[in-house]
């Protein structure tokens, strides 16, 4: 796989990567808390990882809960318009 992109050869240096590392740790709730302890890059990693799934499982569940909701609105009702304009 060439490092190639929009046609430039820049590589990231180790610097650009602890910082955006630390950067990432500090977006993770679970490793926020530890801000005066750095995290591995691998924990890090790992821990957005989870972070990620935890919550494209959130956002499944509350679509999931959306439609149930939305099947048991009549479709004229006020309340079923003030959804749709809500999700769109």
């Amino acid at each position: 796989m060439s490092s190639r992109r929009s046609g430039t050869s820049s590589r990231i240096t180790d610097d650009q990567i602890i910082e955006l590392v630390s950067k990432l740790q500090q977006l993770l709730p679970e490793l926020r808390s530890h801000r005066s302890k750095k995290a591995s890059a691998s924990k890090v990693l790992h821990e957005t990882c989870n972070y990620v799934r935890s919550l494209h499982k959130e956002v499944d569940d509350l679509s999931d809960r959306l439609s149930r909701l939305l099947s048991t609105i009549d479709d004229d009702s006020p309340q079923a318009s003030i959804i749709r304009s809500l999700i769109n």
